[in-house]
């Protein structure tokens, strides 16, 4: 069966999701860079090298004035393999030579374990410029929404004062709205952390890469739309051989045909809704919304095996 060779988003909207609080945001990070040491960029595991906001680079931590940490969150949703392939790729790339891998829901995760230790030794070897002399360290949080920025600080500060999470978490796009103020995390060395909302760019490059960010829940469902999202997995699933999905909605093979999968995935969950006609006859249909849910549950619950949507890009 031949499956789409490319994707080309139905929609005639670009996807673009920059609210006020996002613009407000950035100015308020450039304000406080001053009383920052190191800046931990956090990012989905998933989308390693999709999405990551150039503003972060350019603006927060520019030509090597900050130390820089890339921290790629919810690395239990990809494989071993891939981590390391990804790790390779940013350091030929990027240059970039502090890359952990996390999963914040675990407090014993190697990264987790790894990356106070690592911030401390980077920001006792940098010039700290007007912090010099300063005995608490200050470390900024960034990236784009829906990452795991707020479970991190909270999962840090669990890890080493015992406390209860001082970082508002969801897991919709946009908790956090503004900048905070410094939230202790550690008693020795003395580490605070600010915690930041998260930003994309003001205009999303390609419709792929939005539909990238939308899938992992970078963005809200509604704003892309449901079908959309569900769309997209469906091309990316056949265009890398992934047929796990067959089963597990109940086709009996593959389909390039979105409405085919969510039609036959809403009947297997038996789930339907009424719709009146013009005539006031009501019909009984299929919950395509309903099932399209379903579906992209399937991809961010781990159901349809590890997955990292860049790996075209990490090959």
């Amino acid at each position: 069966m031949s499956f789409r060779k490319s994707y080309k988003l139905i929609s005639k909207h670009p996807i673009r999701w920059f609210p006020g609080h996002m613009g407000k945001g950035l100015k308020q990070m450039q304000q406080k860079l001053k009383a920052v040491d190191c800046v931990i960029e956090v990012h989905d595991a998933r989308i390693p090298f999709s999405g990551r906001n150039p503003d972060f680079q350019q603006t927060l931590i520019g030509d090597n004035v900050k130390p820089h940490i890339l921290v790629l969150n919810k690395k239990d949703l990809i494989t071993n393999k891939d981590q390391a392939n990804i790790k390779e790729i940013l350091a030929k790339n990027e240059r970039l030579k502090h890359v952990l891998f996390t999963n914040c829901k675990d407090q014993q995760c190697t990264g987790i374990k790894r990356l106070m230790p690592l911030a401390n030794e980077i920001i006792s070897n940098s010039a700290r410029y007007n912090r010099e002399g300063e005995k608490d360290f200050c470390v900024m949080i960034a990236g784009v929404p829906n990452v795991g920025k707020s479970s991190l600080i909270n999962v840090l500060r669990n890890r080493n004062l015992r406390k209860k999470s001082a970082a508002q978490v969801g897991g919709i796009a946009g908790i956090t709205r503004s900048v905070m103020e410094k939230i202790k995390i550690s008693e020795n060395p003395l580490m605070y952390m600010i915690d930041t909302p998260g930003i994309l760019e003001p205009k999303i490059k390609n419709d792929e890469m939005g539909m990238k960010l939308a899938a992992v829940g970078c963005l809200p469902d509604h704003l892309v739309g449901e079908d959309l999202i569900a769309d997209y997995l469906l091309y990316w699933l056949n265009k890398n051989s992934r047929f796990e999905y067959v089963n597990l909605v109940g086709l009996e093979k593959p389909t390039d045909n979105i409405s085919e999968l969510l039609i036959t995935y809403a009947e297997k969950l038996s789930v339907r809704r009424k719709l009146r006609q013009n005539d006031g006859q009501l019909l009984i249909m299929p919950d395509i919304l309903h099932s399209s849910r379903e579906f992209i549950k399937l991809f961010r619950q781990k159901k349809l095996g590890r997955i990292n949507l860049d790996s075209q890009l990490s090959t």
